[in-house]
């Protein structure tokens, strides 16, 4: 029978949110390996589409049964099945993705299935999905949810088009291109229309928030796509979602168009590696230099609706506005984090701080003089006494949570991020009564899981590891230099490029260099462009998904980048043939999060880098060295370029934690592997010493 498939889109995310106050509990105790006389009746079926002769055999040409595999998928049925909560770390190749969504859709359970990137929910939904679809005994709906932000509003984009507010002819243009795609749009996911990029200032215009949502007041209530997107949600059986649509839902419960989870049965977390990070942004609050225009230019667009004769309104607008320029000309600089106690924010902060909660304060006077004439103004009231409110709280000094900002040149954004979201996770997974399953090819440090587990406050559910299928002691060598300075020398990217030219060389190109900073891009992408024969892109040139399409296309292509393609990149094939990482990715000790963290652990006896610092650096190493090999006839090399990863006691964690490569400190290993592309034909590789 037919898989019925619905797509939708729902409500986002960037909203921010107060916590909600949630009552621990303890979650599932951890469950024992299945025994034949534990198994339901969704553990067979699960078992049986894994077979050599199953259903997964006659979907995917080329399926081949793999023990990992189906040990994930039973244990991901038996959590399905009892209500219980399961971390799996799975490697590379294991097949993952069908090893969780075969057992949610026999399951006939209402699932939720969260996401890393956009990407993977694209692949899940319009591939695995489908090729699934025709082996079910039942009808099953599908949907496929992205965040409020991805969707057109058709309120604002009519005030858009009237209000005069684009200049630029580039944009005027997609405008004019966009308000075509409205009128045959089913889904206004505004990612069909091929010339606006999420961070463009036309998608905000054009695309609702939580804060100016009219709700049921709009006149376009009722061929909202969010809305729409909510409905079609509630009603499906599985739900592709987001991590960051899962987290605002943990935050906020995105207040006007229902709940998902309370209505889960089980919440499976893929890229579960990400949570911590994610859910800390949204247990948090924050203010942005935008946020603040936004509201500007709403109000004046309600205001020039209403009428002309509100000069009170007008004047405290402009006021706002000179006061939002005026802090972001106090701390406006090169991109950067820091917290608010840094002497780089001058004498100055506090006060332009205080000037725009005064105007903030007289804004909002007048708003609520005048918010009886329109809906439209009554909304700009609320969401300036929800800045009101969240500014309060961010000049507050609260010792559970770091306040810390980033700038740059054109923005700011003030932040309060709480220290610990341990609690507030644990409650919200033992108040959804849902099974949850998370998962990821890189959860464990040295094969144990305590840093996620704690980072979450997960209690003790069940675990499991399962390593890569694929050959790597064969098919990749790990490769560390000799002789290479102190990452913090002045000689090291000298040294470092010097080093890596002769092994691009070698490798005839295909090679990713992944960097920790900005800057190493910038450098090392100027000296191979000047000295190698072959194409080099540099991140930040071209979008993320067009750099990629040319570098695979290339062939021989060197790609230099930084955090973002350390991980969810998939390059298969020679056209990825050398990963190169220029330093051992620990996070920037001047990182505001990180040094609150650092000093809160120290107070309290515990040592911050063996409990913080290394193993979030062993996990972020793990998932670049996790973009080399991505099928069983991938073959490559490694370069970790640190001397730490040899030289200090701490290296060895490094090592024990990533795949079972050959390893060797010797160039001309490299240069014949990448000659003979067979580690069965080298027999004097050399293990590194450490």
């Amino acid at each position: 029978m037919q898989l019925s498939v619905l797509i939708s889109y729902a409500s986002s995310s960037r909203s921010n949110a107060v916590p909600v106050a949630l009552p621990p509990s303890s979650l599932s105790e951890p469950s024992e390996t299945i025994s034949k006389s534990d198994h339901t009746e969704l553990i067979d079926q699960t078992i049986q589409w894994f077979s050599a002769d199953g259903p997964l055999a006659a979907a995917f040409p080329g399926y081949t049964e793999r023990t990992s595999q189906i040990e994930m998928a039973t244990a991901v049925a038996e959590a399905i099945d009892q209500r219980q909560h399961v971390i799996i770390e799975a490697g590379t190749g294991i097949g993952k993705s069908l090893a969780y969504l075969v057992p949610a859709l026999l399951s006939g359970r209402k699932v939720l299935v969260s996401t890393g990137t956009k990407n993977l929910q694209e692949q899940l939904f319009k591939k695995d999905l489908p090729q699934l679809s025709g082996h079910l005994r039942r009808p099953c709906r599908v949907s496929l949810l992205k965040g409020r932000a991805n969707y057109l509003c058709i309120q604002r984009l009519e005030q858009t088009q009237s209000s005069g507010r684009l200049k630029d002819k580039k944009q005027v243009r997609v405008l004019r291109q966009v308000r075509e795609w409205a009128g045959q749009t089913d889904s206004g996911d505004l990612a069909e229309v091929g010339d606006i990029g999420d961070g463009s200032s036309l998608w905000r215009m054009i695309s609702s928030t939580t804060d100016n949502c009219l709700g049921s007041d709009c006149s376009h209530y009722d061929d909202c796509h969010v809305l729409k997107a909510r409905k079609k949600a509630q009603e499906a059986d599985v739900v592709i979602i987001n991590h960051h649509l899962l987290l605002a839902d943990m935050a906020l419960k995105d207040s006007g168009f229902g709940d998902l989870l309370p209505a889960a049965d089980a919440v499976v977390v893929d890229e579960a590696h990400q949570i911590p990070q994610t859910a800390s942004q949204f247990f948090g609050q924050r203010i942005s230099f935008h946020q603040i225009n936004d509201l500007i230019a709403d109000a004046r667009a309600a205001e020039k609706r209403c009428g002309s004769d509100m000069p009170g309104l007008a004047n405290a607008l402009t006021e706002l506005g000179r006061c939002n320029e005026s802090l972001l000309i106090r701390i406006a600089g090169p991109a950067q984090r820091m917290e608010w106690s840094s002497r780089q924010l001058g004498p100055d902060f506090a006060s332009a701080l205080d000037s725009l909660s005064e105007a903030l304060d007289a804004t909002t006077e007048q708003l609520s003089e005048f918010s009886e004439r329109s809906k439209e103004l009554d909304t700009c009231r609320e969401r300036a006494l929800a800045i009101q409110a969240l500014l309060a709280g961010l000049q507050k000094d609260d010792p559970e949570q770091v306040r810390w900002l980033e700038r740059s040149s054109r923005s700011y954004t003030l932040h309060l991020t709480p220290l610990d979201i341990s609690e507030s996770f644990h409650g919200y997974m033992s108040q959804s009564n849902a099974a949850w399953i998370m998962t990821s090819a890189t959860l464990t440090v040295d094969g144990k899981f305590d840093h996620f587990v704690n980072q979450l406050g997960l209690g003790a559910p069940r675990s499991l590891a399962l390593p890569s299928p694929f050959d790597y002691p064969r098919h990749a060598v790990l490769y560390a230099p000799e002789n290479m300075p102190d990452p913090n020398h002045v000689s090291y990217t000298p040294t470092l490029i010097s080093s890596i030219l002769p092994v691009i060389r070698a490798s005839g190109g295909g090679a990713f260099v992944l960097c920790t900073s900005l800057r190493a891009v910038d450098e090392i992408s100027s000296a191979l462009s000047a000295q190698l024969p072959y194409k080099v892109f540099a991140q930040g040139e071209d979008s993320r998904s067009r750099i990629l399409k040319a570098f695979s296309d290339d062939g021989n292509a060197v790609l230099v980048a930084t955090s973002s393609f350390w991980e969810g990149v998939d390059v298969r094939g020679t056209a990825l043939r050398l990963v190169i990482i220029d330093r051992l990715p620990f996070t920037p000790p001047d990182d505001p999060i990180l040094q609150s963290r650092i000093r809160v652990l120290e107070k309290e006896g515990g040592n911050a880098f063996m409990q913080i610092q290394l193993p979030q650096a062993v996990i972020n190493l793990k998932q670049g060295v996790g973009r080399l090999i991505r099928s069983e006839s991938d073959h490559g090399v490694v370069m970790i370029c640190d001397p730490r990863l040899r030289g200090r006691p701490y290296g060895r964690l490094f090592l024990d934690s990533l795949p079972p490569m050959t390893r060797t400190s010797r160039l001309d290993v490299v240069e014949r592997f990448f000659n003979l592309e067979s580690l069965a034909q080298l027999s004097d590789s050399q293990d590194l010493t450490v």
